[in-house]
């Protein structure tokens, strides 16, 4: 399963951005034809929400936009909500390696989720010598 961060959803709307919005764009066509699925994690709807709330603030956009990017966010996407074991899961991530809280939000909320590609960058990713993904087992997470 899929997720996606906040920065990619911001690109996707920002017409401040226009190769970024692009690439963004391109990506969920992509998203949207593959097998796979791709959800919205809370925290990332969360995130989002509250940098359209700041383009109000900035003039950039108007409440009637903010409503029609959640709109659509609602028809790509299937949301996840939290439970209340992604709270414990982080903090056991955050001091085990040292994550930022709100970056041990997300990571307790994806592996709690099962996903297993968090897409958080719309650049390609830099090849890497080795492929294999770590696993990380939480308390109460299931095999």
């Amino acid at each position: 399963m899929n997720a996606v961060d906040t920065n990619v959803l911001v690109y996707f709307v920002d017409h401040d951005e226009p190769m970024k919005r692009n690439k963004a764009s391109q990506l969920f066509l992509q998203l949207a034809r593959s097998d796979v699925e791709t959800v919205l994690l809370w925290q990332v709807a969360a995130e989002f929400l509250s940098c359209l709330r700041r383009w109000e603030q900035e003039n950039r956009i108007v409440r009637k936009q903010t409503l029609g990017h959640l709109e659509r966010l609602e028809a790509m996407f299937r949301w996840v909500l939290p439970t209340p074991g992604i709270l414990r899961n982080s903090l056991e991530l955050s001091s085990r390696y040292s994550l930022s809280h709100w970056d041990s939000m997300l990571l307790a909320a994806c592996i709690e989720t099962n996903v297993t590609t968090l897409i958080a960058k719309i650049l390609p990713p830099a090849p890497r010598t080795n492929p294999s993904p770590s696993s990380i087992r939480l308390r109460g997470q299931k095999k």
